[in-house]
């Protein structure tokens, strides 16, 4: 069984233009599942498939172990500025109407005048300049690697191990269901991109347990729905657009499920947050391995890494008693789940109202994930690591000494203060405040980030902050 496995790895090296990998059957596959191997064709040339209890999976999740030929984000023809600054509103902004009643002459029946794309003109669903175009293929890296990770998951650990982390049959259906509306998702991207649109790559994935597969499978299709949300009214192409909303409705429904399965409140927010394009790179592209050899490369900038240390542990009956020193998350990266296997304080098979945190539809904390005041503990990492596909990509900022912490949550863009404690290092408090009514303005799973100046940013132009950011990370909040 094992050389089998091995056999198709080796045909996997020329399509990715590295070093075949050593690939061994993972221990989590457990001594009886029932495992073979397969080579199919696929838009990345080919693809190697592990049929595990009968689910597929990719053969290799691995980091990668050659020689990245190309460094750092593709370039453009030139740059024209540091940075964008801010200007006064857009002198075409000037629509008010005290009336209640359409004020212009409607150009057909029933149809108020104004609006766009809506003249006759024969709708076009390709992307319409360079910015929609690095846009939908970041957008398509996410798709690939949910169309990989749904499948891993699913391959990797038994009926057995589905059934102790309560999840049945019934839910890992679902799952599948899900990791094949990444096929039609993948495939619209594809279309709307033309012959350069990246194909999918290898990953190597930080869960080890079914419960740890599960929240990070939250965390990422929260950066990927926020992704889009924060580009999506950007773009030129307003019919790529249509079509992009169409297919992000279904990743959020996905975050939920997997907020649901992870035993976390489905809707913790009245707003979903939108982020630019930058920060979505940023989280993503540490899980991403390999890449098939002319791999459409991006423009996005790559932050450094904020680790937070005491980032709440969802397996926790208590999820603020964690330990001080990050060593309850599985690992370094910025969306690394929380560690499933601690040995006391577990909620996972605690049928306590209130503490238990198994799958269910809806569960009400006793205690919340995180709370005003809170003291958050920060590490970063600094500029220049390697990241991304091939380690072809390198972490960087054009900001300055760190002063702030920015917390972008639904309707906002908040600071609280930064204390610095020593050499990449310090703390801040976790702010207080409302969106609307009783609305707590941080929850869910946000995005939380070190600042050289507390820029005024809305949800239509956060990216203005991009070259003021020293680090990025991921807060757990509910």
């Amino acid at each position: 069984m094992a050389s089998s496995i091995l056999a198709a790895a080796l045909l996997l090296a020329p399509v990715l233009g590295a070093p075949a990998p050593q690939v061994t059957i993972p221990a989590s596959f457990g001594p009886d599942s029932q495992v073979s191997a397969s080579v199919q064709p696929s838009t990345s040339g080919y693809r190697v498939e592990v049929l595990v209890n009968g689910y597929t999976s990719a053969t290799y999740h691995g980091p990668y172990t050659g020689t990245p030929t190309t460094i750092g984000a593709v370039p453009g023809p030139t740059t024209l500025a540091a940075s964008i600054p801010p200007q006064p509103l857009n002198p075409t902004a000037t629509y008010y109407n005290t009336e209640g009643v359409p004020l212009n002459p409607m150009p057909a029946p029933f149809t108020p005048a104004g609006g766009l794309g809506t003249n006759g003109s024969l709708p076009r669903y390709m992307v319409n300049s360079d910015f929609d175009f690095e846009s939908i293929a970041l957008g398509l890296y996410q798709e690939w690697i949910e169309l990989d990770l749904f499948h891993d998951g699913l391959a990797r650990f038994t009926d057995e191990q589905f059934t102790a982390a309560g999840l049945g049959p019934e839910a890992r259906s679902l799952i599948e269901f899900m990791a094949n509306q990444e096929t039609g998702h993948a495939t619209l991207l594809t279309n709307m991109l033309g012959e350069r649109a990246p194909k999918q790559c290898v990953y190597n994935y930080p869960y080890t347990t079914v419960r740890e597969w599960v929240d990070f499978m939250q965390r990422l299709t929260r950066f990927g729905e926020s992704g889009v949300w924060g580009f999506i009214n950007h773009l030129d192409s307003r019919e790529v657009g249509q079509l992009l909303a169409q297919s992000i409705a279904t990743e959020a429904r996905q975050q939920q499920i997997f907020r649901q399965m992870s035993g976390l409140t489905p809707m913790d927010v009245w707003f979903e947050n939108g982020w630019p394009q930058s920060w979505s790179w940023t989280m993503l592209a540490p899980y991403v391995s390999y890449c098939p050899e002319n791999t459409t490369r991006l423009a996005w900038q790559n932050f450094p890494t904020l680790h937070i240390l005491n980032n709440a542990n969802i397996n926790r009956y208590s999820p603020n008693d964690t330990a001080q020193d990050g060593s309850e998350t599985v690992g370094p990266r910025i969306a690394d789940p929380s560690r499933s296997n601690i040995t006391t304080g577990s909620c996972e098979n605690l049928n306590v109202t209130g503490y238990g945190c198994g799958p269910a539809v809806a569960h009400n904390k006793s205690e919340p994930l995180s709370f005003p005041g809170k003291k958050i503990l920060f590490q970063w990492e600094a500029p220049g690591s390697a990241v991304g596909p091939n380690n072809s990509y390198v972490t960087s900022t054009s900001a300055g000494a760190p002063k702030f912490v920015g917390w972008s949550q639904q309707l906002n863009l908040t600071y609280s203060p930064l204390t610095v404690t020593g050499n990449n290092s310090g703390y801040t408090y976790q702010p207080e405040g409302y969106v609307y009514d009783n609305d707590g303005i941080i929850n869910g799973t946000m995005a939380v980030m070190l600042t050289d100046l507390d820029l005024y940013v809305t949800p239509f132009n956060t990216s203005m902050l991009n070259p003021h950011i020293v680090a990025l990370g991921l807060y757990q909040a509910g």
